[in-house]
């Protein structure tokens, strides 16, 4: 993938929470999706999200807006876990769409 690495439960067999109450995208500004931060994925209404989550490849400024926007909560934080991030979306584009418990960057 070169736009977003999503993982979370869906599909796993294990049913979440529950959805998230509202969307949080404008509570205190705008953090934009730019490359390395981690947001909430939802479908098209903003205010269902639970466990489904994404980290952006690239930066997709546009998923501050559309839907509701997707609400940044955390960041790759270094370089090492970029290289993570950067094996991660490599071995996607490599096998498609994968279940990937564990990536070693070298």
């Amino acid at each position: 993938s070169d736009f977003v690495i999503q993982c979370g439960l869906h599909g796993s067999g294990v049913s979440p929470p529950g959805n998230l109450s509202r969307n949080e995208t404008k509570d205190g500004g705008v953090i934009s999706n730019t490359r390395g931060t981690c947001a909430i994925a939802h479908f098209d209404v903003p205010d269902n999200g639970n466990t489904e989550f994404f980290v952006n490849l690239q930066t997709n400024a546009h998923l501050d807006s559309v839907y509701g926007g997707y609400c940044v909560f955390a960041e790759v934080a270094d370089d090492a876990s970029f290289r993570v991030v950067d094996a991660i979306a490599q071995a996607v584009k490599e096998r498609g769409s994968v279940k990937i418990n564990s990536v070693t960057a070298s």
